[in-house]
């Protein structure tokens, strides 16, 4: 396993002071499935003071304490953030993620402190000095066999959100979530212990579920099958055909997806709401999150959800003008984007999508695929030229010129200029 090279001169120190650095969680598990490294997190065992732990990593860098109850430390070296932490145990004494009574202890055992941790997936560890693999609980097999399975029946339920990572572990890492992980997950949902997450720790789940996922389908339809689905009423009380065809477009929206990480999520969001009304998809984006921009963004695209095969269908001499205009409302580069998912949602068999090629060509071609068209003439052009006094009906006289504009019977400015003088003075 590849490790940085200051976190093997920390390990060779901790060794000096009888001590073991393990890195756990996530790197580990993703060595082993051969993706990138993003976060180490190291756990320091045999240490009985947490500053004997913050001194020697002083040496090296910039330390940050987050969390003393918790024993965490952000630790900086040349730009890289590593998080250091003792062991410890939890135990739920509240509702919610801040309801746990915490048990730092630097004498724990590895397996003792990996109890803690959701799947076996994530309870493996690597001892840095020895390059010896921790694995209790079995995670490598089970990611060799493609199962994601939980650890502890009590230690799982207390923190609920668990049932979201789970599902998107098996969106992310093509896994199956075991039946006795399911079994627990169905049984958390119909006692209501979901209702104490936020939503804002349940969104942080679906957002790496859509981003993150070659099929988020595998997710949503996990969600469902745990019987969860009804916490979103808009996508619970789709059709079964309508649902399915929802799960088909939100794959085929994450594998043409190519955004950065903002655009992305309007564009999978839209996808997945395209099957519902402008209604219901704001409804279920209240469900998830308090981001009004993100929204008004994802109803947008759903509102003018037709409008791509509209345009193509219509009659070649207004095509133009209804694109001009459809400008104005959205931008026409992610409506097409989420329409040809769609379509090939609709027709897998399709081999290209006629609307949608079109569509782009035109709308590029006229300057509109990614902005509505700039005003020809503005309220400064109507002071210089015409030598008016703003007033409210600068408003007027600047509406009827863009009309004109976006209907192709003005194409200049010198075209509006002559269209003010003649018609509206």
């Amino acid at each position: 396993m590849t490790i940085p090279p200051i976190l093997q001169t920390i390990s060779a120190q901790l060794q000096l002071l009888g001590a073991r650095a393990i890195l756990v969680g996530g790197s580990v598990r993703d060595h082993f499935l051969n993706l990138p490294i993003k976060d180490y997190d190291i756990e320091v065992y045999g240490l009985e003071r947490f500053e004997q732990l913050e001194a020697l990593l002083q040496k090296f860098g910039s330390v940050k304490l987050v969390g003393k109850s918790f024993g965490v430390l952000k630790f900086v070296h040349e730009g890289k953030e590593y998080d250091f932490a003792f062991p410890r145990v939890e135990k739920k004494i509240g509702r919610g993620h801040r309801g746990f009574a915490v048990e730092v202890d630097g004498m724990l055992d590895f397996r003792s402190a990996a109890r803690r941790r959701d799947f076996t997936i994530n309870a493996m560890g690597y001892d840095i000095e020895q390059h010896l693999y921790l694995d209790p609980f079995g995670g490598k097999k089970d990611l060799e066999a493609h199962i994601l399975r939980h650890i502890d029946d009590n230690t799982f339920i207390e923190d609920p959100l668990r049932l979201y990572r789970g599902v998107q572990f098996c969106a992310r890492f093509g896994l199956t979530m075991h039946p006795s992980t399911q079994m627990l997950c169905r049984e958390m949902a119909e006692k209501g212990l979901l209702e104490e997450l936020p939503k804002e720790r349940i969104f942080t789940e679906l957002r790496k579920l859509l981003l993150q996922s070659q099929r988020p389908s595998v997710g949503w339809e996990l969600i469902r099958k745990l019987g969860v689905l009804h916490d979103f009423p808009p996508l619970y009380t789709l059709p079964q055909d309508q649902w399915q065809m929802t799960l088909r477009r939100l794959d085929m929206m994450a594998v043409s997806k190519h955004a950065a990480e903002k655009k992305a999520l309007v564009l999978m969001l839209a996808a997945l709401c395209f099957s519902c009304s402008q209604e219901q998809a704001a409804l279920f984006l209240e469900i998830l999150s308090d981001e009004v921009k993100l929204r008004d963004a994802v109803c947008t695209l759903v509102r003018h959800h037709d409008a791509i095969d509209t345009i193509y269908a219509a009659d070649p001499d207004l095509r133009d003008t209804l694109l001009r205009k459809l400008a104005t409302e959205v931008t026409i580069a992610d409506l097409t984007e989420v329409a040809r998912a769609d379509y090939f949602a609709r027709y897998p068999d399709a081999h290209h999508y006629a609307a949608g090629d079109w569509i782009l060509s035109r709308a590029s071609a006229l300057g509109v695929l990614k902005s509505a068209p700039a005003p020809l003439l503005q309220g400064r052009d109507l002071i210089r030229y015409f030598a008016l006094k703003p007033s409210p009906g600068f408003k007027d006289i600047l509406e009827k010129v863009y009309t004109m504009q976006l209907e192709g019977k003005i194409t200049s400015k010198e075209d509006a200029l002559k269209f003010v003088r003649e018609e509206l003075l």
